[in-house]
C-alpha cells in the first residue's frame, strides 16, 4: 500500500465520518434533552437524500403527503386538548401553525417545474420538507411517554424507525439512488485527485459543529436546552417547558439528518432502508462520548469513518464487524467507570 492510496482511504474516511459525526451529534443532542436514543435518526437522512433525488427527476415526493398526515394527525390532537379546556380560540392559530407549511409546501411543488428548479432550490424544499417531521414525530409519539423508562423509549424508537422503513419503501420504492452532485470539481494535491464534494462535506459537517457548539454556548434557546438536559425536573420549577426543548431537539435532529441526506446523497447509493447502519454508525460514536460529550462523539466519528474506510480496503466482508466490535470495550470501560449509574427520573 503506497502513499496515494493511504491519502486516498484517509480522504474517503474523512468524508463519511463528517457524516457519521453529524448523526452522532443530533443523537448526543436527543438523548441528552429526552433520554430517547433516536434509532431514526438516520432515516432523516435517507428520507433526504430520497426526497432531493425525486425533486431532481421531476416528481412529487411523497415526503409531503407524509408532512400533510402526521401534521393534520398533530392538530387534530392539539385542537381536542384546547376544546377540552374551553379554549376553543386557540383552534384557527393550530390550524395555521400546523398547516401552514404543508400547504404553501404542496401549492410550490404542484405550481412549478421540479426538475427544472435550481438546485439551491431543490434543497431548501427538501430541508423544509424534512425537518419538520423531527418535532411532529415528537409531539405524535414520543411527548406522551416522555417520562417513562430509556428501555421503553429505545423500544418506542425501534417502533418508530419501522415504521418509517416501511413507509419509505412505499413512497420511494425498493431501488437504489444517487442525488446529482454539489460540485464536481477536482483537482490535484500532489497525486491525489480531492474532489469538491468531499470537501463540501467536511467543511459542512464542521460548519454544523461550530454552529452546534454557539448555539449551546450563547443562546438563550440553547441554555435552556442545556438545563433540560442537566436537569428535567430543575428545568420544569424555573419554567422551561420541557415539551418545547423536546420539539427542539427533534427539530434539530431531523435538520441535522436533512443537511447530511443532502450532502451523503451524491457519495454513496441509498435506499429506502438504508438509515438503519447509518444510525448504527452514528450511535457507535456517540458510545464513545458516553451519549452526552459532543466533542468526543465527533472526534470519534471521523476514527470510525476512517476505520471503516480502510477495513472496507483490507477486508471488506469484515468491515461491519469490525466498526460494531469497538462498542464493546468501550461499554465494558464505561461500565467500569460508572458501577452505580442509575437512570433519572
Amino acid at each position: 500500500m503506497d502513499i496515494s492510496i493511504l491519502a486516498f482511504l484517509a480522504q474517503d474516511g474523512l468524508t463519511t465520518g463528517a457524516i457519521y459525526a453529524l448523526v452522532a451529534l443530533a443523537l448526543v443532542l436527543v438523548f441528552s434533552v429526552t433520554r430517547t436514543i433516536l434509532v431514526c435518526q438516520g432515516d432523516f437522512v435517507t428520507y433526504s437524500a430520497l426526497t432531493l433525488a425525486t425533486l431532481q427527476l421531476g416528481l412529487m415526493p411523497g415526503t409531503l403527503w407524509l408532512l400533510l398526515g402526521c401534521s393534520l394527525a398533530a392538530c387534530t390532537l392539539d385542537s381536542i386538548a384546547a376544546l377540552r379546556r374551553g379554549q376553543s380560540r386557540r383552534v384557527p392559530g393550530l390550524l395555521a401553525r400546523y398547516l401552514g407549511l404543508p400547504t404553501v409546501l404542496w401549492v410550490v411543488l404542484d405550481t412549478f417545474e421540479l426538475a427544472g428548479l435550481p438546485a439551491v432550490l431543490q434543497i431548501l424544499l427538501t430541508l423544509a420538507l424534512v425537518t419538520p417531521l423531527g418535532p411532529l414525530l415528537y409531539r405524535l409519539v414520543y411527548q406522551r411517554v416522555a417520562e417513562t423508562s430509556v428501555l421503553l423509549l429505545l423500544i418506542v424508537s425501534v417502533a418508530v424507525h419501522i415504521t418509517l422503513v416501511g413507509i419509505s419503501l412505499l413512497m420511494f420504492g425498493a431501488e437504489g439512488v444517487r442525488t446529482d452532485a454539489l460540485a464536481e470539481a477536482v483537482f490535484m494535491l500532489g497525486e491525489l485527485p480531492v474532489g469538491l464534494q468531499s470537501l463540501l462535506v467536511i467543511a459542512s459537517a464542521l460548519l454544523l459543529i461550530g454552529l452546534l457548539y454557539a448555539f449551546f454556548g450563547h443562546s438563550l434557546y440553547g441554555k435552556a436546552l442545556r438545563a433540560t438536559a442537566l436537569n428535567r425536573k430543575g428545568a420544569q420549577l424555573v419554567g422551561i417547558p420541557t415539551q418545547l426543548a423536546g420539539k427542539a431537539a427533534f427539530g434539530l435532529a431531523a435538520l441535522i439528518g436533512a443537511i447530511s441526506g443532502v450532502l451523503i446523497g451524491p457519495l454513496t447509493t441509498l435506499y429506502y432502508d438504508s438509515g438503519f447502519l447509518i444510525s448504527l454508525k452514528g450511535f457507535v460514536a456517540a458510545i464513545f462520548g458516553g451519549l452526552a460529550s459532543y466533542p468526543i462523539a465527533a472526534a470519534s466519528a471521523f476514527f470510525v469513518g476512517v476505520l471503516e474506510s480502510f477495513a472496507n480496503f483490507g477486508a471488506s466482508a469484515y468491515k461491519e464487524v469490525i466498526v460494531f466490535t469497538l462498542v464493546i470495550p468501550v461499554l465494558l470501560w464505561l461500565s467500569l467507570k460508572h458501577p452505580h449509574l442509575e437512570e433519572q427520573h
